[in-house]
């Protein structure tokens, strides 16, 4: 299989891999005051610091947690008790179900965020949490976080961040642009899968999700999955050549148009390595598994969504109600391979000729 689905989990990268082997190693448990807890939580420490630099925060203000999921959910509990919750409509379903409640801010067809509307809603509710995802895991459309700090600082407000699909492939200092908290996963940057991280700017009080032995300075209880933490914290450091995986995507693209799709938010600022292809009049599902059966993995919407193909809502607040549930996602991995572009497109457009084929058939 040429793996192309890489906004649901890049592939482990090496320095990962070494660093979960050497990890497994560790016995001791990293709240544990003999020699063996104190050798694990010198690496902790050791990783919580590479993850506070990356997000140029400090390291008392990274909470780790069992991923992404569970930092999107920390920070609606700790930050948004007592405000209004405002939520991009494009976001992830893992903030969608945790701020239960709350009012969606629309976005342009574009799917960037309808600014105006939002400032709008920020002066109705004041001293409200907006949670904002920096790039859409469906079509890879980036938010103006800058924009969304300001205007939340202006309010009173405060800013999550959802960083999940932007870290590791695009530079950005979210909480200088003024998020309050920002969250992260390591699998989707190269790591292992079982660690993320909620980061804080300083001086916000965090009240636990999880209770337990007080672990995380008492914001997370539980033991640190150290083997995951220190991959997350490894994968950090690799490289990520956004240049050419942006012009393998866009050769991607102007192929897929002329065999008759369409790019959802190609005129956006986007990801490099994201494609979001809807073909009109094909359902999803048909081309997942024409695609498979070719020897290609990709995706239609998100990959959270217990393996079921779903009308994307991304696509709908979007505008695009009749391309919704026929669009799918191309993602290209950090180790994508050249040759693999050329396939795609030749196995793509055999796909398309097949349905066209199939459509002309049943008329």
């Amino acid at each position: 299989m040429i793996y192309l689905d890489a906004n649901a989990s890049e592939p482990l990268r090496p320095a990962a891999r070494a660093a979960l082997l050497a990890a497994l190693e560790i016995t001791g448990n990293p709240s544990s005051i003999h020699q063996p807890g104190r050798w694990a939580r010198k690496r902790l420490e050791e990783a919580r610091e590479k993850v506070a630099q990356f997000c140029a925060a400090r390291p008392a203000d990274v909470i780790f947690c069992a991923g992404a999921t569970e930092a999107n959910a920390l920070a609606v509990h700790a930050l948004g008790r007592g405000r209004p919750l405002l939520v991009g409509a494009t976001e992830h379903d893992s903030i969608r179900a945790a701020a239960q409640g709350a009012i969606f801010v629309p976005v342009n067809d574009d799917g960037t965020l309808d600014f105006a509307s939002l400032e709008e809603m920020l002066a109705r509710t004041p001293h409200a949490l907006l949670c904002l995802m920096a790039a859409n895991n469906e079509t890879g459309v980036l938010h103006d976080i800058g924009m969304a700090g300001r205007l939340c600082a202006a309010h009173g407000a405060l800013l999550h961040v959802d960083a999940v699909q932007e870290a590791g492939r695009m530079p950005r200092d979210w909480l200088a642009l003024g998020a309050a908290s920002v969250a992260l996963s390591g699998h989707k940057m190269g790591g292992p899968m079982g660690a993320g991280a909620l980061v804080t700017r300083p001086g916000l009080e965090i009240d636990p999700l999880m209770r337990g032995g007080g672990q995380e300075l008492g914001r997370r209880g539980g033991t640190q999955a150290l083997p995951a933490i220190m991959g997350l914290a490894a994968a950090l450091n690799d490289s990520y050549e956004a240049e050419q995986i942006g012009q393998w995507r866009d050769q991607i693209e102007v192929a897929c148009a002329k065999a008759g799709a369409v790019v959802m938010g190609g005129g956006a600022p986007r990801l490099p390595n994201t494609s979001c292809l809807a073909l009109p009049g094909v359902r999803a599902e048909t081309q997942l598994i024409a695609l498979d059966m070719a020897g290609f993995a990709v995706s239609a919407g998100s990959a959270c969504s217990s393996g079921k193909v779903t009308q994307s809502h991304v696509l709908t607040a979007m505008g695009y109600d009749s391309l919704a549930g026929q669009a799918i996602r191309v993602s290209l991995p950090w180790n994508m391979a050249a040759d693999s572009v050329e396939k795609f497109i030749t196995a793509y457009t055999r796909m398309v000729d097949r349905a066209l084929r199939g459509q002309a058939r049943s008329v």
